[in-house]
């Protein structure tokens, strides 16, 4: 991408990989599963042209960060204070804005909950905020809902599924996630991952070209793997734990729950007719959307 910037940033015990374009108030982009900094390009192009210095990092365990091989050391603490450490070094005494995407949304609530006075305002895309639940772990809530083939109890044993992964390779997983559209929860039966055989053709999604496809591809393929980003999956229950004090909430989005749990809410917006990568899938909408949020607090 021409004018990113990128280096490297000692953080927390690792190093980060982050990429930055532009001048002016920070906007940090934080990814999620089955993605790298280079998800939020369309952002960082259409942001850093409106005055804003946009920063987005490979978390830990993806693409150019260090992936320590310890499953415990990617709980929201890990990853948090990542964050934390990379902001200390590129925006020192500064409130910065947040935009984060699946588990860049999940780590951005989070950020919120632990360090308030690091953020400015917060946008985030696809995952809402869940708040504790003191009665039921995470994980034994999806296996009563959706069975143990629902791909998050699928990615509890560590090396299980890398190995089942590796038998279809790096790009039929990355192709077959980030082109997933079924309207309900992916299902990962072995033998069967995705619900069809490895051998059936899946397109790329018209809004993914297949040059930024193989840019994936080959950072999964020879840097990150997909151990890191599944060890998140991992650290569901182990967070719950860590997190009890935050316990006595209550639920959701639009019966009042959500604006009760998150009392500064401003708006939800609902797009009908995208799938998950929704800032990939509608940028110019996802971009707009972020400035116009976010120049009300410059």
């Amino acid at each position: 991408m021409e004018g990113v910037k990128h280096r490297i940033v000692k953080v927390n015990g690792i190093n980060m990989h982050v990429a930055e374009k532009g001048q002016g108030p920070v906007i940090l982009f934080l990814h999620g599963f089955v993605e790298l900094w280079y998800s939020w390009h369309h952002q960082i192009d259409a942001l850093s042209s409106k005055c804003y210095r946009a920063i987005a990092p490979d978390l830990r365990g993806y693409g150019d960060t260090d992936a320590p091989d310890s499953v415990t050391e990617y709980t929201c603490f890990h990853i948090v204070g990542d964050l934390v450490g990379l902001l200390n070094t590129i925006a020192p005494q500064q409130q910065v804005f947040v935009v984060g995407h699946d588990w860049g949304a999940v780590i951005a609530w989070y950020l919120c909950l632990f360090r308030p006075d690091k953020v400015k305002a917060l946008l985030n895309l696809s995952v809402p905020f869940f708040p504790h639940n003191p009665q039921m772990k995470p994980v034994d809530g999806w296996r009563a809902a959706y069975g143990n083939d629902y791909y998050i109890c699928r990615f509890q044993k560590p090396g299980e599924i890398e190995a089942e992964f590796a038998e279809i390779g790096t790009k039929t997983v990355l192709k077959e996630m980030l082109a997933y559209r079924v309207p309900g929860p992916i299902m990962l039966t072995k033998g069967n991952l995705f619900g069809h055989s490895a051998d059936t053709p899946t397109a790329l999604p018209s809004w993914l070209s297949e040059e930024d496809f193989n840019y994936y591809v080959t950072k999964f393929d020879t840097k990150s793997g997909f151990t890191g980003g599944i060890n998140y999956y991992r650290n569901f229950d182990r967070n719950w734990e860590l997190t009890a004090a935050w316990a006595g909430c209550e639920e959701y989005i639009h019966n009042g729950g959500f604006k009760k749990d998150v009392p500064l809410l401003q708006e939800v917006v609902v797009m009908e007719g995208v799938g998950h990568f929704i800032h990939m899938e509608k940028p110019d909408e996802i971009n707009d959307h972020i400035y116009d949020f976010f120049r009300q607090f410059d």
